[in-house]
């Protein structure tokens, strides 16, 4: 194996571990932003989105 393609592995291999890390991060927050929009709307508050009128 050549120095020239230890080069390449280790730049694919550091690349899919950035690429895996940023997946687990972004399913992560969407499931902590999921949590804290129904803590959100168990509390009340509604989207402004959201069709239905606020409970006053």
């Amino acid at each position: 194996m050549s120095a020239h393609a230890l080069y390449v592995s280790a730049a694919y291999g550091i690349s899919a571990l950035v690429i895996l890390g940023l997946i687990g991060w972004i399913l992560i927050d969407q499931r902590n932003r999921k949590r804290e929009l129904s803590r959100l709307e168990a509390a009340g508050i509604r989207r402004r989105s959201d069709a239905r009128p606020a409970a006053q």
